[in-house]
């Protein structure tokens, strides 16, 4: 139980690389908040996490919109007064050629890749630091 009693919010944690990081890190002892686009494949996630015994609790958000980024930070705090543990998993991208890729698809991936690290970081970190 390497990360017993520690909090962790895990975006993108809905499906893929972010479930099985939520899993993992509920095996090891953490309590988990999900972050995902979709209440359905969170809740999905969730319920894994408590079917193995573990705690879990949802937030819906999109890591790339400000308000909703900082709502993940304020519900983690909320419902267990700290944060030990971000993991920066949300992404998106389709695999089309640079060349044949539309812009607004490209404009997508540059805020959830980067633009939604950056905004969860910001205040994941500072509620961390305190």
């Amino acid at each position: 139980m390497r990360l017993k009693d520690r909090v962790a919010l895990i975006t993108g944690g809905g499906a893929g690389i972010g479930r099985a990081t939520a899993l993992l890190f509920a095996r090891e002892g953490a309590r988990v908040v999900v972050d995902a686009r979709s209440s359905k494949n969170g809740e999905e996630t969730v319920g894994m996490i408590k079917e193995v015994g573990g705690e879990a609790s949802l937030v819906v958000g999109d890591v790339s919109r400000n308000g909703d980024a900082e709502r993940m930070a304020r519900t983690v705090i909320g419902n267990y007064g700290r944060l030990d543990i971000l993991v920066n998993n949300a992404g998106t991208g389709k695999g089309d050629k640079v060349t044949e890729v539309p812009e607004e698809n490209w404009d997508k991936a540059i805020d959830v890749n980067l633009k939604g690290v950056f905004l969860v970081s910001r205040y994941a970190i500072r509620e961390m630091i305190k």
